[in-house]
């Protein structure tokens, strides 16, 4: 056996598992920043509040109660533009609005943690390959993870219109605001719409928007045989601290993962040599 087998041989013994013992404690510092709570311990998960707002623009505020991956209450005052009335909305008592982000990017985490429980100590690699393909398929969940929270979904105006959001504020918010929240990299957003009828006379060419994250000022949707126009958009954010430190993580774990097969490729025929031995696995994934 050459030195450089040999080398190689002691990579998939020995480097690749404290490697992978590395990423496990990693990943499961990320899972806990998600901290789920047991079914009937959820009032022991923590209660974070939030303020939403700008000093500069004072026509929106926000206090949003974060609790994992639910937002349970949220207290949302806005000064309507061309007169100095303020509109106070919150959640109903009875009402939280789940964040699918969150909720995905943490099962993202979980199943890499998975994959990589199901190789322990114990186990013995045969080939490149096969390391290969185990941090593939980490790194593909991972990645995953990270864009569930670095993309938010995009939305019609009309579908923000009739989602399940709009139904769950006391009063009911009035047919011309719509808001929406997200996560956007760390960071918690919300958007507040104002709205105006389009009279059926007007000469203004009617053509509905798009599905976007944000809408701007003269989008226009249609609902109920009636025709909006956005004529107000207002755009809050605030940093929630453990989404950032998540986001450390996935990137600390994707460059461990991708230094792991640089490593096993550096060996001749390192990322495609097999074992011809009858107890090679076959693996998937």
């Amino acid at each position: 056996m050459t030195f450089a087998e040999e080398e190689f041989n002691w990579l998939l013994k020995e480097e690749v598992h404290a490697v992978l013992k590395q990423l496990q404690d990693i990943l499961k510092e990320a899972s806990r920043r998600f901290s789920m709570p047991t079914p009937g311990m959820e009032s022991q998960l923590k209660q974070e509040n939030f303020i939403l707002g700008s000093s500069t623009m004072d026509q929106v505020k926000g206090v949003l109660t974060l609790q994992g991956e639910a937002l349970t209450q949220a207290d949302i005052n806005l000064k309507v533009a061309k007169s100095s009335q303020v509109l106070h909305f919150q959640f109903r008592d009875d009402k939280q609005w789940k964040l699918q982000q969150i909720q995905d990017a943490r099962n993202h985490v979980n199943q890499a943690l998975q994959l990589l429980s199901s190789r322990d100590e114990s186990y013995h690699f045969k080939t490149g390959a096969e390391v290969n393909k185990l941090m593939d398929a980490v790194m593909l969940q991972l990645t995953r993870a990270r864009n569930r929270l670095t993309t938010p979904a995009t939305m019609t105006l009309s579908e923000l219109a009739t989602s399940g959001l709009m139904k769950m504020f006391t009063p009911p918010m009035p047919g011309d605001v719509m808001v929406n929240f997200y996560i956007n990299l760390s960071k918690l957003c919300l958007t507040v719409y104002q709205l105006h009828v389009l009279q059926p006379n007007t000469t203004k060419n009617f053509k509905p928007a798009g599905s976007s994250v944000l809408h701007n000022p003269g989008a226009m949707f249609e609902l109920n045989n009636n025709r909006f126009e956005v004529s107000h958009v207002h755009k809050v954010e605030c940093v929630v601290p453990w989404l950032n430190d998540t986001l450390v993580f996935f990137t600390i774990s994707l460059q461990l993962c991708q230094q792991l097969k640089d490593k096993v490729g550096s060996f001749p025929g390192g990322d495609t040599k097999q074992d011809l031995g009858p107890d090679s696995p076959k693996s998937s994934y």
